[in-house]
């Protein structure tokens, strides 16, 4: 039962952290987040605390919900945290525009 707790605030902390990388961009553009600074950040870190939070999930649950790629969210963790100087703006933008909207919608069912 406690692994159960522990993924299930994981889970909401992931769809949290994808609302704020949303809600950051609603009204910007691209030149927008690559020229502010401190959107730019507040993007990636928001992206940083999806894929913190998909590592602490149990293995358990990752193994039961194989449709998620939860090795690529981890690895984008790890590339902002370890690797930041690699991080390009467009690839940034490009997951929170392409990939957050659809991963939202699948961590939203497993919550339900």
């Amino acid at each position: 039962m406690r692994e159960q707790i522990r993924d299930n605030g994981r889970l909401e902390h992931i769809l949290g952290a994808i609302d704020d990388a949303l809600g950051f961009v609603k009204e910007a553009s691209f030149d927008d987040m690559k020229n502010n600074k401190m959107l730019y950040y507040a993007v990636v870190h928001s992206v940083q605390i999806i894929g913190e939070a998909a590592y602490m999930l149990s293995k358990e649950f990752k193994s039961s919900h194989p449709e998620i790629e939860w090795r690529l969210i981890e690895g984008m963790r790890h590339v902002i945290v370890h690797d930041y100087y690699n991080v390009r703006p467009l690839e940034v933008w490009n997951i929170v525009k392409d990939d957050l909207p659809r991963l939202r919608k699948q961590i939203e069912a497993l919550v339900k």
